[in-house]
């Protein structure tokens, strides 16, 4: 039995240790170096990532608005008297706040930590205002915080007062209008044309004369008050709020004044609500999934739209926009660990390969230590000490750097690292040694090398299929699934272990595509080598013989084709990513420049138009009335689309002058509707239910609806989901002529056209809306990562490159030393050099970018980037040429540089040694 199994612990030897330590460094450095590099990028990328998706999430709330908030309302108790009236409850106001204070109670204290203090409002039914011709509303409002409401500034009368002093008054059901002060902003009443004491014109929905009074003028002390977003109309005219062409105004109430205003309607008509705004700041990943829940389980408990009691009824859409932005980040995580796995795996790739270097420099000292009676176990311990020892602290460094570039570190990227560089100079030094004493002879019988060559190609065959399945089932998985995790609620965010196989796809593909060519490229190099033997040329001859002699070196091509596939696929997404954000910008403006009008100015729409089409390097100018949320019905259900009345011709044509795809059902909008009194309109929903033939009803005030018909499908307009598109001609001869609000306007000039419009309109400039989109943090941080995996996967394929002739230089020089004593040419035997090395090259440098292009094609579908680039579908795979074209082109010119910097330093070694070598 041999000493070595009767021992416990293997017999180190320090000196040895410490001796190959020194005599390889450089080799030992360069490979820390590279850990130490990656391991600094694979710690840092998920840590920033995990800090941009907190901005991503308060970026989202902030962007929701009044819809992320978390409201609660509750019926009135009936304020029916003895005598057959309605009380008026002098106390109203202090009912309000007991309201307040019992919807906060209800939050619970996770909820209420990441809400601002409540605000609550009391809101009146939709009057209308009787005098003049345009359709305008009128709604009183109360508001009221912890401290009161929103400050104004008196300018002109009182605040609202109560009508009558007493402290019971009943008055009968049917009777007189109950009259009731409201304060009016200076926008409002300017374009209403009152003054204090002035009675507004109104009526309730079934007709009824209100009995409305302006006590005063206010001037809002803060217009950016969070209270005055959730009644816009007491501080301006709000266009749009009521129905296509409407105007609403607001009446501001009092805490005096709002028992009045509960008399003044009837019993069910004046709805209270507490609101409570989300804190952005407040909000991080990791609790988003949490507060969703608890949203979700608050709207549970919420009572039924049937019970008329004082049961709070909870409504909120901050589930939903936390789900989005969760979604969102979901797969920008999921798309950044595609790309660090890539890294990752052509890093090991890099690392073997440096280690069978160090290995084959090492490969005389190991064997002499074993002929001097070194067990393989010792020589394994002592190989894995030293490769340990640099390993950890090569990627203790790594971290630490990466600790101090970002928030946190991620350690799980550095593992398969540390593995791979402790182990496989260990592994690959102990089998040289055992390779170097074994006494195993090749056997003289023909049929036992048969064996031994079968039980190779088996070898080789069983790891093929060990990548080659998991490769299969890792593309099945992606497409079958997709790349967003299904999580809950309450998960922590981190990426589950369903996803480790769809994510490990491109590594796989990229791996699976290098095994094909290695099975390849020595069946062309045996193919090169039988050609040139028929030429006349000896170089030919040479070169072809040493690169099918080196065709089957697995690593070096594994490395340089691995790492090529990866680069071109992380600057194919990049570009995607690119183009994707900024037709996203072309969708959500719809030309190079867009003008949102005013109320006050919609009149002059056309001659602004006009004036603005006029203006030097503008192309095209289009009006539309644009309309959100307008009141469109099916056979029985309501809808809110966003209604777009504009000229049919005109729009086709701006959408086949610019990027945003082409809609030839445009033109069917201005042929006859398919019956009579039927208005043609295209139609968009995102849940499909809205397709061609459908009937709708486009509501009016105090005039029947008018039918639409879908004639086809309508283009997005403005990143909206549910859009209906009407002819302007169309639909004013149906009775309802358009109102434009909106200017689309194409060319160089269009940004200072519109900037120079001289009227009250929101400017949208589709280079600002890019700008704004490449700069979130989702985008911004892969759009880095994706930039930065590129050059570090590019400067891994010229290490490797280095590497591997590194490793093959000493063989290669020797015979091409012992050629020349054969009469070669120093300049011939470089060509022969060459001829070696080039083919693997060329391969890679050729089919690496291909084998990227095919990856990108198959996945990027998958990896869901719409979410990303805000575009209704996944953008189209861009193929940036010039920069896959780049990377072959230095690739080769790294192969190019190699033979003569190998020939420099060969110069020295004297012929008399190269002829005793191996003696």
């Amino acid at each position: 039995m041999k000493r070595w199994l009767t021992r416990r612990w293997p017999a180190l030897h320090w000196p040895s240790i410490r001796g190959r330590g020194r005599t390889d460094a450089g080799p030992l450095l360069l490979t820390a170096a590279v850990i130490a590099a990656v391991a600094l990028l694979a710690g840092a990328a998920p840590a920033l990532l995990r800090a941009a998706a907190d901005d991503a999430v308060q970026d989202t709330v902030r962007r929701a608005g009044q819809d992320s908030n978390v409201s609660a309302h509750a019926d009135w108790e009936r304020d029916d008297g003895p005598t057959g009236g309605r009380v008026r409850a002098p106390r109203l106001a202090g009912n309000v706040d007991d309201f307040r204070a019992r919807a906060t109670y209800a939050l619970g204290p996770d909820l209420d930590a990441a809400l601002l203090p409540p605000v609550a409002v009391v809101n009146g039914p939709i009057l209308s205002i009787t005098d003049g011709t345009a359709p305008r509303t009128f709604q009183f409002t109360y508001l009221a915080g912890d401290l009161g409401g929103p400050a104004v500034t008196w300018i002109a009368g009182n605040a609202p007062g109560p009508t009558v002093t007493g402290e019971y008054v009943e008055t009968p059901y049917g009777g007189p209008p109950w009259p009731v002060q409201v304060g009016l902003s200076e926008a409002d009443a300017t374009a209403l044309q009152l003054a204090p004491g002035d009675r507004i014109p109104l009526s309730d929905g079934r007709g009824r004369d209100m009995d409305v009074r302006v006590s005063g003028i206010y001037r809002p002390a803060d217009t950016a008050d969070p209270a005055w977003r959730l009644a816009l109309s007491l501080l301006r005219p709000v266009p749009g709020a009521d129905g296509v062409g409407t105007t609403r105004f607001g009446g501001l109430l009092s805490r005096e004044s709002l028992p009045d205003a509960r008399l003044a309607v009837d019993q069910d008509q004046l709805r209270r609500t507490v609101h409570f705004a989300p804190e952005p700041d407040a909000l991080t990943w990791d609790t988003a999934g949490a507060l969703a829940s608890q949203v979700v389980k608050l709207k549970a408990t919420s009572g039924s739209s049937a019970d008329r009691g004082e049961s709070l009824k909870w409504e909120s859409q901050l589930d939903t926009a936390l789900r989005d932005a969760r979604t969102r980040i979901s797969a920008v995580l999921t798309q950044a660990a595609v790309l660090l796995t890539g890294v990752l795996t052509a890093t090991v790739l890099v690392l073997l390969l440096a280690a069978e270097l160090l290995v084959r420099r090492r490969t005389p000292a190991l064997s002499a230590a074993r002929q001097r009676g070194a067990a393989l176990p010792d020589l394994g311990a002592e190989l894995l000490i030293e490769s340990a020892v640099v390993s950890l602290s090569a990627a203790a460094v790594g971290l630490a750097l990466a600790r101090a570039a970002a928030p946190g570190i991620s350690w799980i990227g550095a593992v398969p690292l540390v593995l791979a560089g402790a182990v496989a100079g260990p592994a690959f030094g102990t089998l040289a040694a055992a390779r170097a004493s074994r006494d195993r002879r090749q056997p003289a019988n023909p049929a036992a090398r048969r064996w031994i060559r079968a039980t190779g190609r088996l070898r080789r065959a069983a790891v093929e299929a060990a990548v080659l399945i998991p490769a299969v089932a890792a593309f099945g998985a992606l497409h079958q699934r997709g790349l967003l995790p299904v999580a809950s609620d309450g998960d922590t965010g981190e990426l589950s272990g369903d996803l480790v196989l769809p994510i490990s796809a491109l590594a796989l593909g990229a791996l699976v595509g290098a095994l094909v060519l290695l099975r390849l490229l020595p069946l062309g190099a045996r193919f090169a080598l039988r050609q040139a033997l028929r030429s006349r040329r000896p170089l030919a001859v040479f070169g072809a013989a040493r690169a099918a002699t080196t065709a089957g070196r697995a690593l070096p091509l594994l490395v340089l084709v691995s790492t090529m596939a990866l680069a071109s696929f992380a600057l194919i997404l990049g570009a995607t990513v690119t183009r994707g954000l900024a037709d996203g910008a072309w969708s959500t403006v719809g030309a190079d420049a867009r003008l949102d009008v005013g109320a006050d100015a919609e009149a002059a729409t056309p001659a602004l138009a006009d004036r603005i089409a006029a203006a030097p390097g503008v192309r095209q100018v289009v009006v539309a009335q644009v309309t959100d949320s307008a009141r469109v019905f099916t056979e029985s259900t309501p809808l809110t689309p966003r209604l777009v009345v504009v000229d049919a011709d005109a729009f086709q044509r701006l959408l086949a002058t610019t990027p945003l795809p082409d809609a030839p059902a445009l033109a069917r909008l201005t042929a006859p509707g398919p019956g009579p009194g039927d208005v043609p309109a295209l139609v968009r929903s995102s849940d499909g239910v809205l397709g061609t033939g459908t009937r709708l009803q486009l509501t009016r005030d105090d005039a029947p609806a008018i039918r639409l018909t879908a004639v086809g499908t309508a283009p997005s307009v403005g990143g909206a989901d549910d859009v209906v598109i009407v002819d302007a001609a169309a639909l004013a001869d149906a009775g309802l002529p358009a109102v434009p609000n909106t200017v689309w306007v194409t060319g160089p000039g269009a940004a200072r056209a519109v900037s120079n419009s001289g009227v009250a309109a929101d400017v949208v400039l589709r280079a600002d809306v890019l700008r704004a989109q490449r700069a979130t943090p989702l985008t911004t941080g892969l759009l880095r990562l994706a930039w930065t995996a590129a050059a570090v996967l590019l400067a891994l394929g010229l290490l490797g490159l280095t590497l591997a002739a590194a490793a093959g230089a000493s063989e290669r020089w020797q015979t091409l030393t012992r050629l020349r004593t054969l009469g070669l040419r120093p300049r011939d035997a470089r060509w022969v050099a060459a001829g070696e090395l080039l083919p693997p090259v060329v391969v890679a440098a050729v089919c690496g970018p291909l084998l990227g292009v095919l990856l990108a094609r198959l996945m990027l579908g998958p990896l869901d980037l719409r979410l990303l680039t805000g575009q209704a579908a996944d953008p189209g795979v861009v193929l940036p040429w010039w920069l896959l074209g780049l990377v072959s082109v230095a690739l080769l010119a790294a192969a190019a540089t190699v033979v003569p910097v190998e020939s420099a330093l060969r110069r020295r070694d004297r012929l008399s040694e190269v002829l005793r070598a191996g003696e």
